[in-house]
């Protein structure tokens, strides 16, 4: 991911540097397990201990080479010990895979740490905001054209609820993909004991792979990159109704627009929903890594490393986009500016219309017939108000005076109000309340 959208926590768990640190260190407990089955010398542990990682410099200038990361981090490592021949146990008994899918493990639990932590935020952050506007009438919107009145906190609320099980999500998939091997080429043990990665994993607060045929299966890291997606997803459906009540027609809402910022080049009167463009933009790249991890799933008869180049990419670019998406969702609901006015113009803009379903209820309770006489008779005052602009009581009082019908002008006064459509929403901000 480039530097542009990578925030420094994260950007540290994919770099090179931490990379070669998290290599040591399972290297170094592997080197420890022997030597206290005294597979090898004991006298060798400390020196390897007290070798500094080598630098992503060092070891790239070996691996123009060798073409081979693990024999050029090794190499690089070894020059770092002193005395050098106690790296001659370094990698005792392991192949790649072995180091490779157990540091990888690793980080792949330290960046679903970070982001399960601002998930936990945004949560948080929805769930306040929901709150602050469950009596903020709208109008509530079905295609783009308007239903019946509605509260935002009622659509805040979904948001929240689809955050925390995103959440919740990515928690399960955090014990996916913290699972290790190190069980020899091909997966055997045949050079090393099983003691030995049972002895790695508590150090490391993984689990061992039930088995591994050398690679690790990839069904865990692609459940977990396709959380991934879920979360990022929902992200960009909170920015997609921002940008809906940011348009002009709607002006609803608004991103926080800071001192100094400028909208356009060319309109200075500008003020573009960008950052929830940024979003969208951005939820593209996380689901765009899910069909390749997912296809590191099948290898060649029985294992290669078809997978590796893909997850280079794929796994860093997803987690670090996904962590700048929730560090940004949190920033654009943290400062979204709710124009609770133009919602209540809004929702008397269509004189009236938004009342055709309970006027409907009202004329079928009494005694017309549904199809044949509410509906059309319904139907026909409100196209009237849509053509003409003429309020929908008006239409419907002539409507219903063709028909031979008097209305209940008290009734309906009392079954238009548009509090009276969201009474019974209570519960749902019961629940929402209790959202952790």
């Amino acid at each position: 991911m480039i530097e542009r959208y990578t925030l420094p926590e994260m950007g540290r768990v994919w770099s090179d540097a931490h990379k070669y640190e998290l290599w040591c260190q399972v290297e170094t407990l592997v080197v420890e397990a022997h030597a206290d089955a005294g597979t090898i010398p004991a006298e060798v542990v400390e020196p390897i201990r007290k070798a500094p990682p080598p630098t992503p410099e060092r070891v790239h200038e070996i691996e123009a080479v060798t073409q081979h990361d693990v024999i050029a981090f090794l190499s690089a490592w070894a020059d770092n010990t002193e005395p050098r021949d106690a790296a001659a146990y370094v990698h005792f008994g392991m192949t790649s895979s072995d180091l490779l899918d157990t540091a990888l493990a690793v980080q792949l639990v330290e960046a679903t740490d970070i982001l399960l932590e601002k998930a936990d935020r945004l949560v948080a952050v929805l769930r306040d905001h929901a709150l602050e506007h469950k009596a903020t009438l709208r109008v509530g919107r079905t295609h783009g054209i308007h239903g019946e009145p509605d509260v935002w906190g009622h659509r805040v609320a979904d948001f929240a609820f689809a955050m925390a099980r995103s959440r919740d999500r990515l928690r399960r998939a955090r014990e996916a993909v913290g699972v290790m091997a190190i069980s020899g080429a091909v997966g055997t043990y045949s050079n090393i004991d099983p003691a030995v990665e049972s002895f790695v994993a508590e150090r490391l607060g993984l689990k061992a792979a039930d088995v591994s045929t050398q690679v690790v299966i990839r069904d865990g890291i692609s459940e977990w990159v396709s959380a991934l997606g879920i979360m990022a997803t929902v992200c960009e459906a909170i920015a997609l109704e921002v940008r809906h009540g940011q348009r002009t027609e709607v002006r609803e809402l608004w991103e926080p627009f800071g001192k100094g910022q400028k909208g356009s080049s060319a309109m200075p009167h500008k003020k573009n929903p960008i950052m929830s463009e940024r979003l969208a933009g951005m939820a593209r790249i996380v689901r765009a890594q899910i069909v390749p991890v997912l296809e590191g799933i099948p290898l060649w008869h029985e294992r290669d490393i078809s997978h590796s180049s893909t997850e280079r990419i794929a796994l860093p670019d997803a987690s670090i986009a996904l962590d700048y998406m929730l560090n940004l969702t949190i920033r654009l609901m943290s400062g979204l500016v709710v124009d609770e006015a133009r919602m209540r113009a809004n929702l008397d803009s269509t004189g009236g219309l938004i009342h055709t379903s309970t006027v409907l209820l009202e004329l079928v309770d009494a005694g017309m017939s549904r199809d044949d006489q509410a509906y059309p008779l319904v139907q026909k005052a409100a196209m009237e108000t849509w053509e003409t602009g003429v309020p929908f009581r008006e239409t419907l009082r002539v409507r219903a005076a063709e028909a031979g019908l008097t209305l209940d002008e008290a009734r309906l006064d009392e079954v238009c109000r548009p509090e009276r459509f969201v009474e019974r929403l209570g519960p749902v901000f019961e629940r929402l309340a209790a959202l952790t």
